[in-house]
């Protein structure tokens, strides 16, 4: 007899700021793995502050409003905020602590070795500094302007994660005044690193930062006063825009009300040079309305992630990953049209060891060919320049009817999703922003089209993005199909985006916020019953983040009911694997590599029979289930549905180089180090899909 466990207790449940302060913690591993190209390794230590400044944008900013309304209801994991806020507030200088050992003490030795420099004031030669000086006075000095604090000279308004230097000064200035203090503002237009000539670097690249540049001339900018201290710094605001969708007219007029706001919302981080004195800190602090707990003293360069440009400056391809070139599937290789060659078939795309091209030839194609009448997609993320929108564009002045579904909200796109709804809306296409309160996260596409005399609907549902830049960055699936009835599944779900009124539901796709939940806790239990039976039940899932705590209960249900679970997820994990009586038949990974891991996928045993294969937009968290628009859809030929299995999950349960596990407590351990031949998923892939063979 199974003893009962209340699977609702906060014991089983991680905390999700501290899970995701795990994940910013693997990125920073890769950048001390000695197995990666060192500049890749660059790229991750910059990746990893940007996920931290995002982190505190958003997440500490949501924490510290709570704080400061008195919200006390406590999560799944039973924190009240000001609880989460005191732990990640220890983790988060832990962690910058390491970002910035492992910059000064790993990274910039290693880069030092391969003739790439940064050159402190300190080891600034003759010839150097003369160069320097000249270069702050044509490019610097005239574009500084340094700011006096007195009575009529207030602390000024500081933009979000811009430079900026508290200088303490002696003496006064031509009119009598003495206040001691003035702040300079790096304007960002200016480059943070700058490259010295070949002639005077001493190394095949040398880069000094700005801020030593203007450490060492900021004097200039207060001519008769004595500079005693320049201390570079750095504020981070809740960047989470605020727009109440209930009392509002025009949701494009709104955010772009709100747009510059995010520059300026309530300070939640500080960051200062580590030489700064602890009353000059202070008095920063007092500025902006924060505690000690919000100030990070950082031993460099207060903004990390601007070296990302190093990576870009330096023409070094032995110090990074080997390119590699996208290949087609067989289906769509060049000169095929794609509606004929959909008649035969679905084609599956795994971006990004296949080209994203086919999906923008699908759009080129629909929008050229007379059959077809319409052309309906969801747009999410999809760049600047975007390829896909200037076809749409095309598409609608030829006189097809054009129907766009831009999402206004998707978090740090939303001044360029405003630009591209606007363009689109000029050439005639209609442009409509989704359902009020539901973030529209689907990624679809509807072709309308003619064919033997009746009008068939040709589909591209994804994981990912209709984005050519990230699909190159980013793992994710694709599907294209003819299928009759994902056409009207789809067909029904821009009806609930467009129009109005009650739209039934769909036969063979999973629809948040309807259906999505329940189909997936109904596989779950569904695999229960079969254990319970003494069958073979197994689930394998991968996705970003697992959150939502109902989906959580479920599988831990069925892990006490035996069936065998793997979860690969990327980012944020708030369930406990390996709990006695709980879950010891749940294992969780996490993959980073190269790409950035987004495809969501999901298995089903079954009973016996077909295994159940879901790609899928949605992460199983409740803002995914409840709260935006989202679709699952199956891989119903089984040639692809094996792809999907091998690929897209076995590989990565195999994976024994760049993995780490999930243990109860939370941490994660790096899998691997013994005498195991290497198996990196992606690197397979690489190998596997563009044709080379597999180690």
């Amino acid at each position: 007899m199974t003893m009962e466990i209340d699977l609702s207790g906060k014991e089983l449940y991680i905390n999700r700021e501290l899970s995701l302060l795990e994940f910013n913690r693997r990125v920073l591993d890769l950048a001390m793995d000695a197995n990666m190209p060192l500049l890749e390794r660059l790229r991750f230590l910059c990746i990893s502050s940007t996920n931290l400044d995002e982190f505190f944008e958003i997440r500490v900013s949501g924490l510290k409003q709570q704080i400061a309304l008195g919200v006390s209801t406590p999560g799944p994991d039973g924190l009240s905020a000001s609880e989460q806020f005191e732990r990640v507030s220890t983790q988060a200088h832990t962690l910058v602590d390491d970002q910035y050992r492992t910059f000064n003490e790993v990274l910039v030795p290693a880069l030092a070795e391969k003739g790439i420099r940064f050159v402190r004031r300190t080891h600034w030669n003759a010839e150097q500094a003369e160069w320097i000086k000249r270069y702050f006075n044509r490019e610097l000095l005239p574009v500084l302007s340094p700011l006096g604090l007195d009575p009529s000279h207030p602390f000024p308004r500081t933009l979000n994660k811009s430079l900026n230097f508290v200088v303490t000064l002696e003496g006064k200035d031509a009119f009598g005044r003495d206040s001691g203090l003035a702040i300079v503002q790096a304007p960002r237009s200016l480059p943070r690193l700058i490259r010295l000539p070949d002639e005077i670097s001493r190394s095949e690249y040398g880069f000094v930062f700005l801020s030593s540049i203007i450490h060492a001339h900021v004097g200039d900018l207060f001519p008769g006063m004595r500079v005693t201290g320049c201390y570079q710094f750095r504020v981070t605001r809740n960047s989470d825009l605020f727009v109440d969708e209930e009392e509002i007219d025009d949701l494009l007029r709104a955010l772009e009300g709100e747009l510059p706001s995010r520059n300026f919302g309530e300070a939640v981080r500080l960051e200062v040079a580590d030489n700064c004195p602890a009353h000059t800190a202070e008095y920063l602090l007092r500025q902006f309305g924060l505690g000690q707990a919000d100030l990070f003293q950082v031993n460099g360069p207060v903004n990390l992630n601007r070296l990302l440009a190093v990576v870009d400056l330096v023409d070094r391809d032995d110090l990074k990953f080997p390119p590699f070139t996208p290949v087609l599937p067989t289906a769509f290789q060049p000169g095929s049209n794609y509606f004929e060659a959909l008649d035969k078939g679905d084609v599956l795309l795994h971006h990004p060891f296949e080209s994203f091209n086919p999906v923008i030839e699908f759009i080129r194609q629909a929008a050229r060919d007379p059959a077809v009448l319409a052309i309906k997609q969801t747009l999410y993320r999809t760049g600047a320049g975007s390829r896909i929108v200037e076809l749409l564009v095309e598409a609608a002045r030829a006189g097809k009817e054009v129907t766009v579904v831009v999402e206004l909200r998707a978090r740090f796109d939303e001044a360029a999703n405003i630009e591209l709804a606007s363009h689109l809306q000029d050439a005639g296409a209609h442009v409509v922003y989704g359902v009020v309160g539901y973030k529209t996260h689907a990624k679809i596409t509807m072709v309308v089209r003619r064919h033997k005399g009746r009008v068939k609907r040709y589909v591209h549902l994804g994981t990912g993005n209709y984005h050519a830049g990230t699909a190159r960055h980013y793992t994710d699936f694709g599907l294209f199909t003819a299928d009759k009835v994902i056409g009207e599944d789809v067909h029904k779900i821009f009806q609930q985006l467009t129009g109005l009124g009650r739209v039934s539901r769909a036969k063979k796709l999973l629809q948040a916020p309807f259906t999505l939940h329940k189909g997936i806790l109904t596989r779950i239990a569904r695999e229960a019953e079969t254990a319970k039976a003494g069958r073979p039940a197994r689930i394998i899932a991968r996705m970003n983040a697992l959150i939502d705590p109902q989906i959580i209960q479920a599988l831990y249900q069925a892990s006490r009911a035996g069936v065998q679970i793997d979860l690969i997820v990327r980012g944020i994990c708030c369930l406990r694997p390996g709990v006695p009586g709980v879950s010891e038949n749940i294992r969780v990974r996490s993959v980073l590599g190269r790409f950035l891991e987004h495809s969501r996928v999901f298995y089903f045993q079954n009973d016996g029979g077909e295994p159940e294969v879901f790609c899928s937009s949605a992460d199983w968290m409740p803002r995914n289930f409840f709260r935006r628009v989202e679709s699952a859809f199956p891989i119903e030929d089984r040639r692809l549905a094996q792809r999907v299995i091998s690929e897209g999950l076995e590989a990565y349960v195999k994976d024994n180089a760049q993995a780490w596990v999930l243990r109860s407590d939370g941490s994660y351990h790096r899998v691997g180090g013994d005498r195991q031949k290497p198996r990196p998923a992606q690197g397979l892939l690489l190998q596997l899909i563009n044709g080379a063979e597999s180690p």
